[in-house]
């Protein structure tokens, strides 16, 4: 079963507790209604997003940006990818994360300051003022990564929100974070794809399981602490749907740290793989961690709060 935190009881526990939106500190999971706005701009502020776009990220907790890079784009950036991949200082680097059952890269965090053309996409204005937007605010980099989903044999990722993490491991106080994953592959719906509960940003589900000294160097792989039981999945799926995130390389996936996502392994013969870019707001800037014992390391949950210009 899963415990329902209304309005009252939500206020009562964070009274208690010092904290929003508790987690991993129960036997129970449970639902806690979600305090903050999802778009904190002014839907006239300048910017990329028009108001109906702004409108659909407030409802569902997520916007699609078609063609947000151009082919030549998308190819260059795909070069990129290999080059990190085969490079062996970066393999070797804490920063890579090989897969579980084989010796593919999965992952490449704080891939914004291995390279210098992902570098320059953070400070993209297709990206980033769509993220000032959002937020209402100047934005950092929190965290930034590749992900490699190879054909025959790319890992998923189980259903969760990121904000469960970002909060119990990382210390970040609030949902005032965006993510943007851009595809450099086409997304199908038998590949691996983005799949979203669209309006499940307004739930936090609060997460049963005690956070082992340095989770991070298996959860990346493969997590386990921090995932949402079997009955708040399938409740949330009822009540919200699933969307599938897919479409042509280049598009663009703007969505709220809450939101209840993941994706299946993929057994085609079809890569997938996209940057992922998570710009938090400077009005909600990390503290101590709410549910780890330390925080990640930097490469993983960034501590240098600098504004992106």
């Amino acid at each position: 079963m899963t415990a329902v935190v209304g309005n009252d009881a939500f206020t009562r526990l964070r009274n208690t507790a010092g904290d929003r939106y508790p987690t991993r500190v129960s036997q129970v999971p449970a639902f806690i209604d979600r305090a903050e706005p999802t778009v904190w701009g002014d839907r006239s502020s300048a910017g990329m997003f028009g108001a109906q776009e702004l409108d659909a990220h407030e409802r569902d907790g997520f916007v699609q940006v078609p063609g947000l890079l151009t082919g030549d784009e998308v190819a260059a950036y795909r070069a990129e990818l290999d080059r990190l991949a085969e490079d062996p200082g970066v393999r070797s680097d804490e920063r890579c994360v090989i897969e579980k059952s084989s010796d593919e890269v999965r992952s490449i965090f704080e891939v914004h300051r291995i390279s210098e053309a992902i570098g320059r996409l953070v400070r993209d204005e297709r990206v980033l003022s769509r993220a000032r937007q959002i937020l209402g605010s100047d934005v950092y980099v929190h965290q930034s990564r590749i992900n490699y989903k190879p054909g025959l044999g790319g890992g998923g990722f189980y259903w969760h929100s990121d904000f469960e993490t970002w909060h119990a491991e990382d210390g970040m106080p609030g949902p005032r974070a965006v993510s943007c994953s851009i595809s450099l592959t086409d997304n199908h719906p038998f590949n691996g794809c983005l799949m979203i509960m669209p309006g499940s940003h307004r739930t936090f589900v609060s997460c049963v399981g005690e956070t082992p000294e340095d989770n991070h160097l298996s959860s990346l792989k493969e997590q386990e602490i921090g995932t949402p039981d079997a009955d708040s999945v399938t409740s949330l799926g009822n009540r919200h749907g699933i969307a599938m995130m897919t479409g042509d390389a280049g598009a663009a996936t703007f969505f709220d740290a809450n939101c209840m996502h993941g994706s299946g392994d993929n057994i085609t013969p079809y890569p997938r793989s996209n940057i992922f870019l998570v710009f938090n707001s400077v009005q909600n800037t990390c503290v101590q961690p709410f549910a780890a014992p330390k925080p990640r390391p930097e490469h993983i949950g960034a501590r240098d709060f600098t504004p992106v210009r």
